[in-house]
């Protein structure tokens, strides 16, 4: 670091402009265990927030600035330290956003998909900060799409509700003239790191970690090394309401979630697709069990490794709530996945995670859309800042239907055969669905 940012840091600390304080968890898997640099765009949470009503210039800045006065992540910015990197998070920041008005011929769907991969591909600088960038594109006077770049070490997919409800409050506020700021949340990011480093003692994780080294003893890797890095594509499919219903309606029957049947499903598809019968999944959790922090803009989530052994000789429904049991276990004894991948001397190469190639998510973290008296938004994502994967199959509830988003390596797969596995996915779901009793290699078939 230059003398002149030292001195200027040195006076930030001293005068209570800035705080330092350790990395969290899950910011510390970014830094520790991921198979990306941290300054890869891979890591960057990118979305889209539609917004049809007047939204000028000066109530946009307004808006924002007060939910960089809330969320103190978006304040921070990251400092080299002796054993690992430092937050500093200043008191008070500007805001980084920008304006711009998009001529007729830019206005097209495709032409704002094209400028919205520009905004989220440009770098951050992780030690001046900040690690967000906010554009308004102005397509006419009530038509407008927001577009933010987020670091995955200030956010996760859950904040980006936040960031939504927030940023409406705020406006709400600018429009009626107050001058009141949001109230603060109820947790700050940091508090809710200092209370995980005070849980996660070494006695603690010891206890859970014996679960794990069982558990997963003797699982392999599924494709070779090594395996080119990036951020992965995206193709989406839809699981028809039909389907969606009888999917639901055969989780109440079986006494699962609706994640575990379609979680199951899941596997036995991709075995049939892929040939392995032994499959390691790791799966994301929200970890805002308590309703403080779930006002708070920050990356809490982590992530459970799911094992399990497609048997094709199994009854269905027995497999489906053995592995609802084997999902409600590994969850019970879920531990930072930093502290887990060392544990299981999980060794990072480029572009591959540790402990799973393989990701599954039913999303349920709250995706907000804002109708008020003369403007509405709707969000939209386009990448999760998860690269540490080689193939991923997220689920979202879209109305009565399912929405699947399929991200995977196009130097591992290529279109078509995501497209196969979907197919597979979908008869094997309804093939369970119609006749749970059957064998799953009745189902397979």
């Amino acid at each position: 670091m230059p003398a002149d940012q030292r001195a200027r840091l040195k006076q930030w600390l001293e005068s209570g402009e800035a705080q330092l304080h350790p990395l969290t968890f899950p910011q510390r898997e970014l830094w520790e265990v991921a198979p990306v640099a941290v300054e890869d765009n891979a890591n960057h949470i990118c979305c889209l927030i539609n917004v049809q009503g007047l939204l000028s210039e000066q109530e946009s800045r307004a808006a924002i600035q007060r939910v960089v006065d809330r969320q103190e992540v978006l304040r921070l910015s990251i400092l080299p330290g002796k054993e690992r990197p430092l937050q500093l998070i200043r008191k008070s920041s500007g805001i980084n956003f920008d304006y711009r008005e998009v001529s007729p011929n830019d206005s097209k769907p495709e032409a704002i998909e094209q400028l919205a991969a520009e905004i989220f591909r440009a770098p951050f600088d992780l030690v001046q900060g900040p690690l967000y960038r906010a554009t308004n594109l102005r397509r006419e006077a009530n038509d407008h799409v927001l577009v933010f770049a987020i670091h995955h070490a200030i956010a996760d997919g859950w904040s980006l509700g936040v960031l939504v409800q927030d940023l409406f409050a705020a406006y709400i506020e600018v429009v009626v003239g107050s001058s009141q700021a949001l109230p603060p949340v109820p947790q700050t990011y940091t508090a809710w790191g200092a209370a995980e480093r005070a849980f996660w003692q070494p006695a603690v994780l010891e206890q859970r970690t014996g679960f794990w080294k069982t558990t997963l003893a003797g699982s392999r890797r599924m494709w070779k090394l090594p395996i080119t890095p990036g951020p992965p594509r995206r193709w989406l499919s839809t699981i028809p309401p039909n389907l969606a219903n009888e999917t639901r309606e055969l989780a109440r029957q079986t006494s699962i979630t609706l994640f575990s049947a379609l979680f199951g499903a899941f596997q036995i598809a991709f075995s049939e697709w892929s040939g392995f019968d032994d499959l390691v999944v790791g799966t994301p959790v929200a970890n805002r069990n308590k309703q403080t922090a779930r006002e708070t803009i920050g990356y809490y989530a982590g992530i459970v490794p799911l094992r399990g052994k497609v048997d094709r000789s199994r009854i269905a429904a027995d497999y489906l709530r053995a592995g609802h049991q084997q999902t409600i276990d590994s969850f019970a004894h879920a531990i930072p996945f930093v502290e887990l991948a060392r544990a299981l001397d999980g060794q990072s190469h480029a572009g591959c995670n540790p402990v799973f190639e393989v990701r599954f998510a039913l999303q349920n973290h709250p995706m907000p859309e804002v109708s008020l008296p003369n403007i509405s938004a709707r969000l939209s994502m386009r990448s999760t800042g998860t690269p540490r994967f080689q193939l991923g199959c997220e689920i979202t509830e879209v109305g009565d239907g399912l929405e699947v988003a399929w991200l995977f390596r196009d130097s591992l797969f290529s279109q078509r055969d995501i497209q196969s596995l979907d197919g597979i996915f979908q008869r094997v779901l309804a093939g369970i669905c119609h006749s749970p009793e059957n064998r799953i290699s009745e189902v397979m078939s």
